[in-house]
């Protein structure tokens, strides 16, 4: 297959109109879109990132009235937060509606959304004309791709298109939020924090990972978002050991006297979430053993970024 590359989303929309898979850019990392309505395309998306069947997709929209068709209920939390963060990094789950189709869905009853605020995104769905079932534009386990260069790296010759656009603006996936309950539950942390989801809905919790259970949510896998180096985690830069094969990022440089291979010293959190997977698929292509990752306080985006650092280190 030839993977065109463009930087227009109605040349991309009209290869996902005739049954495609494309990637695209959003604020938080790139996603990898099908009809969610076309069974066969859905398909295409599991083949081309060697994603196991029982992962769920999440549907992306570009106004409530196409969640009105996936939803069979929009819960009374879904309102309000609904009103506060859409569009943007957060993702919905809900009943889902009886036509989505079991393939978008892991054959749960129900359904993730969310509307990107990215304005690419935003195009290339309105150019669609349908919802779109994304993941992530990544082979399956490897770190999420926040620029086209690393989606080209994963799925070149994969995929039918990739729509280019700049670095993305958050660098980790949306927030998951479970809203079938009278409590919702935060299913994967990400840049809308549980302080903020908690400012509207005092209630939110996090949730507790049931390993046992189906898997409720993407991206909650226990080994993700990995690179080929041995990611370690270290609460001081000065635990870090360095050397010609080692990396290392945090907030705290590491010693002068210590020599790593590659470094990123990060200027605050956001900046931190921005650049680790870059940082991951850099180090992966210096042919890095090993790469050091100081840990963070997990408080607002802290617990998103803990949460893809600690499935990384999990090989």
């Amino acid at each position: 297959m030839r993977t065109t590359i463009t930087n227009d989303p109605r040349e991309a929309a009209a290869f996902i109109k005739r049954g495609g898979v494309v990637a695209f850019p959003t604020e938080t990392v790139y996603g990898l879109g099908a009809n969610l309505f076309d069974e066969a395309a859905i398909e295409k998306i599991f083949v081309a990132k060697g994603r196991p069947q029982d992962n769920p997709l999440i549907a992306h929209i570009s106004s409530i009235e196409q969640l009105l068709h996936l939803a069979g209920e929009i819960t009374p939390t879904a309102h309000a937060f609904i009103a506060v963060f859409f569009p943007g990094p957060l993702t919905i789950i809900l009943p889902k509606a009886a036509g989505v189709p079991s393939a978008a869905t892991a054959g749960l009853e129900t359904i993730g959304v969310r509307m990107p605020r990215h304005p690419q995104a935003h195009e290339l769905l309105r150019a669609c004309g349908s919802p779109l079932a994304a993941p992530s534009a990544n082979l399956s386990g490897r770190p999420s791709p926040t620029t086209w260069q690393a989606v080209a790296e994963d799925l070149d010759g994969r995929i039918d298109a990739i729509l280019c656009g700049e670095q993305t603006e958050v660098g980790l996936e949306s927030t998951i939020v479970d809203c079938t309950g009278s409590v919702p539950l935060v299913l994967r942390a990400g840049a809308v924090t549980l302080e903020q989801l908690r400012t509207v809905v005092s209630a939110t919790t996090l949730a507790v990972p049931n390993l046992a259970g189906a898997i409720r949510s993407p991206g909650t896998h226990h080994r993700h978002y990995s690179p080929q180096a041995r990611v370690m985690l270290v609460d001081d830069s000065r635990l870090a050991d360095d050397g010609p094969t080692a990396a290392y990022i945090g907030l705290d440089p590491p010693p002068p006297k210590q020599e790593f291979a590659l470094q990123y010293v990060c200027s605050g959190l956001d900046d931190y979430a921005h650049e680790l997977f870059r940082f991951f698929r850099i180090c992966d292509e210096a042919k890095i053993s090993v790469i050091y990752c100081q840990t963070v306080a997990e408080a607002g985006l802290g617990l998103a970024l803990m949460d893809r650092m600690r499935r990384a280190a999990d090989h």
